[in-house]
């Protein structure tokens, strides 16, 4: 027997309330939540409306969240944190404002810090092959071409 179980609306708002409590979510997360419960439409605006008017969802939160968190704890660069955000449909004005999230300081300190970093871990003498790893690396990260080419001739001489 593959019986769902079923809801009141009510209950699903508030079982979409405490997914938003728990972390800061995109309209795309909470979408996808409620695909699961197989509401009809005028469910999903109304509860997606009660989200964002009581403020549990909320995309420049999230987005700023998103920008901080991937920054400071995954070390990301502001490009592979654009690329994120706009594959979670986040819109234009909401990534700029969160990229004013990053302090430039800290971003120009932390290539730096994860270019020294990933140096001292490669085994490759060749200097140029060296480079090359350190680029690709920074690349994945997400960091700017010109600001890595520019860190990495600093570090690696």
């Amino acid at each position: 027997m593959d019986k769902k179980k079923s809801f009141t609306v009510d209950e699903i708002k508030r079982k979409l309330e405490n997914y938003c409590v728990y972390q800061d979510r995109c309209h795309k997360e909470v979408e996808q939540k409620m695909r699961e419960y197989n509401l009809i439409t005028e469910a999903k605006e109304m509860i997606f409306l009660s989200l964002m008017k009581d403020n549990f969802l909320n995309e420049e939160r999230f987005a700023k969240s998103f920008a901080r968190g991937k920054f400071r704890i995954k070390s990301w660069g502001k490009q592979r944190i654009v690329r994120e955000l706009k594959f979670k449909d986040i819109s234009d004005y909401n990534i700029k404002t969160a990229l004013k999230e990053i302090d430039e300081e800290e971003y120009l300190s932390t290539i730096y810090r994860i270019t020294e970093n990933r140096n001292e871990i490669i085994n490759e003498t060749d200097i140029y092959k060296r480079k090359k790893k350190l680029i690709e690396f920074l690349m994945r990260k997400g960091f700017e071409a010109d600001l890595i080419y520019k860190t990495v001739n600093e570090v690696v001489s």
